[in-house]
């Protein structure tokens, strides 16, 4: 019985020695909230005010600004300005308008649909609108 004694007192310390090693060298994580002005770097904010009058500097931009009453200069002005969330946040819808689309391209495209699909369909015997298709009856 002393063996076995001994055996199991040895593995008991064992494994608590192992647990307090494990455990020890770690704390208790303290959660704190940060504001959102913290987390943005003032080199991203950098890059978006650039961005933003790099797209200004455009002349199609600028032709738009002075229609609506805005100098350049007065609109870099205003770039200055702004924070740098709402810096990023422009930047980011610039990156996200679609390039040269404008409202003649739009129709075009509507139409060009419109009439794929009219042509499918007229193919396929659903409809009669165009007298050049053939159809197979």
């Amino acid at each position: 019985m002393t063996s076995r004694s001994k055996g199991s007192r040895f593995g008991v310390i064992f494994m608590a020695a192992l647990m307090l090693l494990i455990a020890g060298p770690y704390q208790t994580a303290m959660a704190v909230l940060i504001p959102t002005e913290e987390t943005i770097s003032s080199t991203d904010a950098t890059k978006a005010r650039e961005n933003i009058k790099n797209f200004l500097a455009r002349q199609d931009a600028q032709k738009i600004l002075i229609s609506k009453g805005i100098s350049p200069e007065e609109a870099k002005a205003r770039i200055d300005s702004l924070t740098d969330s709402e810096a990023m946040m422009v930047s980011k819808h610039i990156d996200e308008m679609p390039a040269g689309g404008d409202a003649v391209a739009i129709i075009v495209g509507a139409v060009l649909l419109v009439f794929i699909i009219l042509l499918i369909t007229d193919l396929l015997g659903f409809t009669n609108v165009f007298p050049f298709v053939k159809k197979h009856v």
